[in-house]
């Protein structure tokens, strides 16, 4: 089934609510983008150089510069904040909610802006850009939760998916404003990048004022009729509609059997089938970030200076450009193809890119005009395949493979997975494609190791990416439970009412899932067979 703005013909209501409040929830990735993509432009800025230098001059044109160790320090600290961010947002969420923790991630988002705004040495501006990105961390962990709990099926992965398509956009203003600015010669040259931060965290913070609660959410803090009026708002039907209380008597049911399981620790995210998952969406964050995509947009601008490219920060907006254009067939292909061949189509183009760039880099040499544009062609197409598949349906996989009683705390260990290997690029990076003595000075020659670990996405989305393409969160559990490998996962058809099971579960704890939808079937067929007199495969009933 193709991806199309129109519902199913047997979905009742209306999808625009909820449409429209999971792409304004995905506004929060704005902040995302633009603070990591406003840093590569500052780091080139001669004005900051020479702000905040320590007496440390270039060697490769002798003028004022902070060093590779310092530049690595203000980089790689937003993805520290980030990591301990993600992790805090999964207490903060379920204590207070969904909505409520995006409103107290931004404050601490504003509160790192302003740090750095105010700033006038590397100090001060780093614990800006810590507090910045735990506030961001938060908002990454957060966004993809509430998506998730309040988008309909059909369309969960395009919504879902606009989130990435916020943070390429974020990427492009932050490449646009620090190519308005680079030129300043007083500290309007960075202030004003850092400081345009802020009118996206107010659009952010006032909406959230107006957004529902996620009706999982209040179905998990025991209070159902808060939930349906919150999924009538999403669904835009009536507290008494037929359909609407179906679905949330299945999401309730499915609430309950979990809690028939016990309570959820972040021991139990890592048992079992549950382990597998969170294995899955860590491995799944950490790898989209080992595709390189960061070095280009960090990194991006300083990389081209030093190849010798001329106009790296119009380079820089081109590559930006080509991120946000590139994500709109993403969002059709990842309900058109589906999850996992989406996935194993990026991978693939991914990892012939970043080749073809190592080797032209390597054995031509950047010093060739024609080996500089072909760079620059190849940079662009990599893009497009991460912008379309790997940048989008990360998020998409990562926010509906779990189950509603460990969703928040699974969520944030990915995305602090994602934050983890994000610092840990930000922080080598400078040293690998550094020319300072010391550096690894390896130019295009790292391509090869972020063409290499897009080899390794391939195997991995082949081996553990399961089809979760039209399936409710709740039957997502299913899939997990029937389908014992990945790569059979294509096609698969729930079965599982977890309304019928309930029942039965309550007075079998030790049962599967499988074992369960088993005994309510029996169940079922045996009320069938003594109400009507026709037993299961229509034999006739003698004792009626």
């Amino acid at each position: 089934m193709g991806f199309s703005v129109k519902p199913p013909p047997n979905a009742a209501g209306s999808a625009l609510p909820a449409i429209f409040i999971g792409m304004f929830v995905a506004f929060g990735g704005v902040l995302y983008g633009y603070d990591t993509g406003t840093i590569g432009g500052i780091l080139g800025m001669r004005y900051w150089k020479n702000q905040f230098s320590t007496g440390y001059h270039s060697t490769k044109d002798g003028t004022l510069d902070v060093t590779a160790s310092q530049t690595s320090q203000i980089v790689s600290i937003l993805s520290a904040g980030t990591f301990f961010g993600a992790l805090t947002a999964a207490p903060v969420a379920d204590m207070i909610g969904r909505r409520l923790g995006l409103v107290v991630s931004n404050v601490v988002f504003c509160f790192g802006v302003i740090l750095q705004t105010a700033s006038t040495a590397i100090p001060m501006f780093t614990a800006g850009r810590f507090f910045a990105g735990y506030g961001v961390g938060m908002i990454s962990a957060t966004i993809p939760l509430y998506q998730s709990e309040t988008s309909p099926k059909w369309i969960r992965g395009a919504i879902v998916g606009c989130y990435q398509l916020a943070i390429t956009i974020g990427l492009l203003l932050a490449a646009i404003v620090d190519n308005s600015t680079k030129d300043r010669n007083d500290s309007g040259s960075y202030r004003i990048p850092i400081a345009v931060q802020f009118a996206w965290a107010i659009v952010l913070f006032i909406g959230c004022i107006f957004l529902p609660e996620t009706p999982r959410y209040l179905i998990k803090r025991g209070k159902p009729e808060k939930a349906a009026k919150s999924l009538s708002k999403l669904r835009r039907l009536d507290v008494e509609h037929p359909a609407l209380l179906e679905e949330l008597a299945e999401i309730t049911a499915n609430h309950e059997y979990e809690l028939s399981l016990g309570k959820a620790t972040y021991l139990d995210c890592f048992k079992g089938n549950l382990g597998k998952r969170l294995a899955t969406g860590c491995l799944l964050q950490s790898l989209q970030q080992l595709t390189g995509v960061n070095f280009i947009f960090y990194y991006g601008t300083s990389f081209f200076q030093n190849t010798g490219i001329k106009n790296p920060f119009i380079i820089s907006m081109i590559t930006s450009a080509v991120n946000v254009s590139s994500t709109f067939p993403g969002l059709y292909l990842v309900e058109a193809w589906g999850r996992r061949n989406l996935l194993l189509f990026g991978a693939i183009g991914m990892c012939v890119c970043q080749f073809i760039v190592a080797i032209v880099g390597t054995v031509v040499g950047v010093d060739n005009l024609a080996a500089q544009n072909a760079l620059i062609a190849f940079v662009c197409i990599y893009i497009f395949f991460f912008a379309c598949s790997w940048g989008p349906v990360a998020w998409v996989v990562t926010g509906e493979i779990f189950p509603l009683k460990v969703r928040a705390k699974s969520l944030s260990m990915t995305t602090a997975s994602n934050w983890l290997l994000n610092w840990a690029i930000g922080y080598a990076t400078p040293f690998l494609v550094g020319t300072d003595p010391g550096d690894a000075n390896m130019g295009s020659k790292v391509f090869f190791i972020w063409g290499g670990c897009c080899f390794i996405c391939i195997a991995f989305v082949w081996a553990m990416i399961y089809e979760t393409k039209g399936l409710a969160l709740e039957q997502v559990d299913e899939l997990y439970a029937k389908v014992p490998h990945a790569w059979q996962s294509k096609g698969f058809v729930p079965t599982v009412s977890f309304q019928d099971v309930r029942d039965v579960r309550s007075d079998n704890r030790r049962l599967s899932l499988v074992e369960v939808e088993q005994e309510a079937i029996r169940k079922r067929s045996a009320v069938q067979y003594e109400n009507d007199g026709q037993g299961p495969m229509g034999e006739k009933n003698y004792h009626t």
